[in-house]
């Protein structure tokens, strides 16, 4: 499974795109007025950082202002994704830029239903959100059950798009993701800096320690 950063602030991108590790970045309008700067100025920014899929995030709401919005987006670089959000007219939009070769990722997945409606579009890639659907069913493997699900129908039915496990929360996402099968997981840079860390990994490095000195 590969990884992609889920922020818009650079330094945070910086740190991480150092590790060796990034696959690629997702943004959405959220992250981007954390940042500070503009889309615009943050794509800038991350292309020269991580050498793959930048995702940006469409403002527009009906299908032809999408396009448009999205042809400026991809002529930045080769590597836009552009985000659509999963509407009809997201939907319709998806399919015309297929069409015209531009990659897509389908936000705000939450059912089978939606991430069948986006891979029969042409979607590159879907983004079932895990924290959200837990948050809403009040239960700690519904988004793990959500990809999973999504995963066997892609596999079942031969769509090629790829699934992006979306809105993280903590390691356990991350794993989850992983056991469902998802290709991506985007993860929020305080998890990310987690992903290292374990409880016995500190106290043998202690241990160590303390035999060197001896």
């Amino acid at each position: 499974m590969k990884i992609f950063a889920d922020t818009a602030i650079i330094k945070e991108i910086e740190e991480a795109s150092s590790w060796g590790i990034i696959s690629g970045v997702t943004t959405n309008p959220s992250l981007i007025a954390k940042s500070g700067i503009t889309l615009t100025e943050a794509i800038d920014k991350i292309v020269n950082l991580v050498d793959g899929p930048i995702s940006a995030e469409v403002k527009e709401s009906n299908a032809e202002a999408m396009v448009e919005e999205a042809k400026t987006y991809a002529k930045i670089h080769k590597n836009i994704v552009i985000k659509i959000p999963m509407t009809i007219e997201g939907v319709k939009a998806v399919k015309e830029l297929t069409k015209l070769n531009i990659k897509t990722n389908v936000t705000l997945v939450f059912s089978m239903s939606q991430a069948l409606m986006a891979s029969s579009a042409g979607a590159t890639y879907v983004s079932p959100f895990m924290g959200r659907i837990d948050d809403l069913t009040e239960k700690d493997d519904a988004g793990f059950k959500l990809v999973k699900d999504i995963k066997e129908m892609f596999k079942t039915y031969n769509f090629k798009t790829k699934i992006i496990a979306a809105s993280i929360r903590h390691i356990n996402h991350v794993e989850q993701a992983m056991k469902a099968g998802a290709e991506i997981a985007t993860i929020p840079y305080k998890v990310l800096k987690k992903m290292v860390k374990h409880e016995l990994t500190t106290k043998g490095l202690k241990i160590f320690a303390e035999a060197q000195e001896k």
